[in-house]
């Protein structure tokens, strides 16, 4: 069974959006992506956080923000905070290196 990875960003244009295009191509990997900003094109929700397996953030302010909001539902949840600047455009290979050393195999 594939394992279901949630990538969040602000507003899932670049960041999250790359991780998503790049990972769903991994048969072992489920992949989804959202932004916690208002204007997000995808807007993480609670269906988002009960799917995932493993919730990746680019920024310690998009954890706060899930812990904040989704308090009960991320209680039990496995977050990993990338510490992925907002520097990089949507398939950026500088970003694409360095998403795929943190997710490797």
């Amino acid at each position: 069974m594939p394992r279901k990875l949630l990538f969040i960003c602000s507003r899932n244009q670049w960041r999250s959006k790359t991780a998503e295009t790049i990972f769903r191509k991994r048969d072992d990997l489920d992949v989804k992506s959202a932004g916690t900003a208002s204007n997000a094109r995808i807007r993480v929700n609670e269906g988002m956080i009960r799917w995932a397996d493993t919730i990746y953030v680019m920024e310690r302010k998009h954890e706060r923000y899930l812990l904040t909001r989704f308090s009960r539902l991320t209680k039990y949840k496995n977050i990993v905070v990338l510490d992925i600047p907002d520097n990089y455009k949507y398939m950026d290979p500088e970003l694409i290196a360095e998403l795929e050393d943190v997710i490797g195999e």
